[in-house]
């Protein structure tokens, strides 16, 4: 069975919402795209405060100044697309509400006709967290775990009721219901994320660094699985964050996923030799404009196919 390919759609400050989300997100379904995806950015501090990722001195990339909110995004391309599936890669779980998030995430399940994927994380960012958490910082972990368990209970029957630290829902009717029980997947880079995802989720979510490294990775996790008695498959989809260039990238020290549309082929193939589902490809960095996303994107697909992907 073929790898799935899903496309990042168009959030960062050179789009226009409006016209260029649903333009990409039809283009992609044509195309053959399996699914869409959007990434949750709340804000760009400045003076920055904290390097990406909380790395010190590694600058925020300037596309990052104004990325649309990410369920509004998702809603535009299920509006006029019918087929694909419509993932989170991922939202910062502890900025939201978790009963609101799940209710937001079941509306657009059953508005879609059940393509939702909930990819759910903890974030980084000390200054997203101090403008919208729920929770400090150093409390992320149990409220994602909060946020799962609320997210099965309101998505699952009448009446709900659930007791937790941040939530409290005596029993009561909430709707609408998702068409299916959404799949939540998780990035689970730590030790014991890995452990809350083969506990608590459905599937993993890892960044596509490196053939190889990721082959690593899923081992360890397909093992900790065992270790753990879990006997439900585990969903994957890997993201890989691209830099594209027309002209190639002819160093030797070129990063996987660098360069032309047949070197980011190139690492795709070795990619999906690691036996995951999916392969989500984020694309929209480091294009021009839509009109070039939808381009380079179609031949991204078509070579990716063409060499067995």
């Amino acid at each position: 069975m073929a790898t799935r390919l899903g496309l990042g759609l168009p959030q960062n400050k050179q789009y226009d919402l409006g016209r260029d989300v649903p333009d990409v997100a039809r283009a992609a379904e044509a195309t053959g795209y399996d699914s869409l995806w959007v990434y949750e950015r709340a804000l760009f501090p400045e003076p920055a405060t904290q390097g990406l990722y909380g790395i010190e001195g590694l600058p925020w990339p300037e596309a990052y100044r104004g990325v649309a909110d990410p369920l509004v995004t998702l809603t535009l391309a299920a509006a006029v697309t019918e087929r694909v599936r419509l993932g989170t890669s991922v939202l910062v779980a502890p900025l939201h509400v978790p009963f609101q998030l799940a209710k937001s995430l079941a509306s657009l399940d059953a508005a879609s006709g059940g393509r939702v994927v909930a990819g759910l994380g903890t974030g980084w960012s000390l200054d997203e967290y101090a403008a919208a958490s729920v929770r400090p910082f150093e409390e992320r972990g149990q409220v994602l775990d909060e946020l799962i368990e609320v997210c099965r209970a309101v998505w699952g029957p009448d009446p709900v009721a659930y007791d937790g630290r941040l939530t409290k829902i005596a029993s009561a009717v909430v709707g609408p219901k998702p068409v299916r029980p959404i799949p939540i997947l998780l990035p689970a880079m730590s030790n014991k994320a890995r452990r809350r995802l083969v506990d608590h989720a459905d599937g993993w979510m890892p960044v596509g660094m490196g053939a190889e490294t990721l082959a690593a990775q899923w081992k360890e996790l397909q093992e900790l699985a065992a270790e753990r008695g879990r006997t439900a498959p585990i969903q994957t989809v890997v993201r890989v964050n691209t830099r594209y260039s027309a002209s190639g990238h002819s160093g030797a020290d070129r990063a996987p996923f660098q360069g032309s549309v047949d070197q980011i082929v190139e690492d795709l193939v070795a990619h999906a030799e690691v036996g995951l589902d999916e392969i989500l490809i984020e694309l929209q960095g480091s294009v021009r404009d839509a009109w070039e996303l939808k381009e380079v994107a179609a031949e991204v697909y078509e070579k990716a196919r063409a060499a067995g992907v």
